[in-house]
């Protein structure tokens, strides 16, 4: 099955729906997409680039997607497993043989997919790691060389619990796993991730890093609450995480390209192309560790339900049953994609700022659009 892609569907306008939520919520900018049976069936863009001007979002602009980048680095291990190059259970020490000398016995042991669903036992973001972050940015080389010194620097440090036991969100995880690609595929990820994924898929607005231009107005800029106040910030060393970081969060592509993104997992295989084994991908889909629900998880963090690869797996009230889903968030932008591969459907929807009032925004559009969309499809 080929479906059809963003360039050439029918599509029913969302801007007046979504305009409403820009002054409701104090968003910046907005857009979604709703994708059924391999198309896009719906999509809008609403809202202004930047807080205080008067240029508006367009439907091609792109948006940050934060952290539903964890997906595509998923998929890219994946297509290199069924290659051969890589397997799920192929572990840190195997990787990165020479430094076993100084690695912790307990991380050498942790696998690609244990990193994958954030069961590696290494822990969430904390200040010893943002730390290493921070020093890692200051190493000489490109990208895959700041990743291998850091995975040099923290694979001395023991595991926060036993691999494969319980969940924890790690960024840090998720750089490791690349690093890993890295080393076994000969090139560094953010080229991979284009060569691999973006290309084939012919998501053209695909990039890596801050959406806008350095010194331009070319894309939604992402804001942030300080002091009380909305700030826009411009593409710079500010403007998103560092790109080391790369494999956990950092590309951007308009809503049409994700949506593009989102049917083409929705369909789990039916859609060229066909980047790996349908039963491949339904792996990356299927739950491996239950999440502990939490209050007040940051925006773009699992709140609870279950981890799968790449993507959760969440029961919203306005569904009553289990979607695939992620959130995305630099914490200037915000980014959320649902999917019900039952009924082959999907929605996509983003934000040029972070923050609670963001993520209540988006669910709250989420479920409109389900209502009006997913509930007329026939089962």
């Amino acid at each position: 099955m080929i479906c059809i892609s963003q360039y050439a569907y029918s599509q029913m306008n969302l801007n007046s729906m979504l305009k409403p939520y820009l002054s409701e919520y104090e968003l910046p900018a907005i857009a979604a997409a709703v994708a059924q049976g391999g198309k896009i069936v719906a999509a809008g863009a609403a809202g202004v680039r930047k807080t205080g001007t008067n240029i508006a979002v367009t439907i091609n602009d792109r948006f940050h997607i934060g952290s539903d980048t964890k997906a595509f680095t998923a998929l890219l291990a994946a297509i290199l497993v069924e290659e051969g190059t890589l397997t799920w259970h192929t572990t840190i020490g195997e990787v990165f043989p020479e430094l076993l000398e100084k690695m912790d016995t307990g991380i050498r042991q942790v696998t690609l997919e244990q990193l994958l669903s954030h069961t590696s036992g290494i822990p969430t973001d904390n200040e010893e790691i943002l730390n290493v972050y921070r020093e890692a940015m200051f190493q000489e080389g490109n990208l895959d060389d700041m990743r291998y010194w850091l995975v040099k620097e923290w694979v001395k440090k023991p595991l926060a619990f036993q691999s494969g036991s319980q969940f924890s969100y790690s960024n840090m995880g998720y750089t490791i796993a690349g690093a890993m690609i890295e080393r076994k595929a000969g090139k560094t990820w953010d080229e991979l991730i284009v060569e691999r994924i973006f290309i084939p898929l012919k998501l053209k607005t695909a990039g890596l890093g801050p959406q806008a231009s350095l010194g331009k107005l070319d894309a939604p800029l992402g804001h942030a609450i300080i002091e009380g106040k909305i700030k826009a910030f411009l593409s710079g060393p500010n403007g998103d995480v560092p790109p080391l970081l790369g494999p956990a969060g950092i590309a951007h592509m308009s809503i049409l390209d994700f949506a593009q993104w989102a049917q083409w997992n929705a369909g789990e295989g039916k859609c060229a192309p066909h980047l790996v084994k349908p039963e491949t991908l339904k792996k990356l889909h299927t739950p491996v560790i239950d999440v502990s629900a939490k209050k007040d998880t940051p925006p773009g963090t699992p709140p609870g339900g279950k981890y799968c690869l790449g993507w959760g797996e969440t029961v919203p009230d306005w569904a009553q049953k289990p979607l695939l889903s992620h959130g995305g968030s630099n914490g200037m932008n915000l980014a959320h994609i649902w999917i019900d591969t039952q009924q082959d459907y999907a929605m996509v929807l983003t934000t040029n700022i972070g923050g609670k009032k963001a993520h209540e925004a988006l669910r709250a559009i989420a479920k409109e659009l389900y209502q009006r969309y997913a509930k007329k499809i026939k089962r």
